[in-house]
C-alpha cells in the first residue's frame, strides 16, 4: 500500500466518524519524518478518540499498526504516527493554537473529495 493510499484510508476513518475539517498535506519534500499529514478537528474528547479507535482498528485490520499514539491523557491532540503518514486529531480551539496548516504552508494540499463522502 502507498503513503498515500493508506492516507486515503485514514481520511475515510475520520470522515466516517464525522471529523470536522478534514487536511492531508504532502510533506515529503518538506520533511524526512513522514510523507503525509492527516489534519482534522473533533467537537469533543468522546469524538477525537472515536476517530483514532477507528483509524487503528480499520488499519490493523489490514496488518498495519500505529508506531506510536500520543495524546491520550488530555486528549486535545492525538497523534498516531504510521511511519510514512502522521495524524493529528485536535479539538477546535487547539487546532487554532498550533495551526500546523500554518506552519506546513508550503506543503502541498491534497484533494480528498473522493476519499469523503459528499454531504
Amino acid at each position: 500500500m502507498t503513503a498515500l493510499e493508506l492516507a486515503g484510508k485514514i481520511v475515510s476513518c475520520i470522515d466516517a466518524k464525522k471529523g470536522e475539517d478534514i487536511k492531508l498535506l504532502d510533506v515529503h519534500d518538506r520533511t524526512t519524518l513522514c510523507d503525509y499529514f492527516v489534519i482534522a478537528s473533533g467537537s469533543s474528547t468522546p469524538q477525537l478518540r472515536a476517530m483514532a479507535d477507528e483509524i487503528d482498528e480499520k488499519l490493523s485490520e489490514l496488518g498495519i499498526d500505529a508506531r506510536r499514539r500520543e495524546g491520550w491523557e488530555t486528549a486535545d491532540w492525538l497523534l498516531l504516527d504510521y511511519e510514512t503518514v502522521i495524524v493529528h486529531l485536535f479539538r477546535g480551539e487547539v487546532r487554532e493554537f498550533y495551526s500546523l496548516e500554518r506552519l506546513w504552508r508550503d506543503a502541498q494540499e491534497v484533494d480528498i473529495s473522493n476519499m469523503v463522502k459528499p454531504n
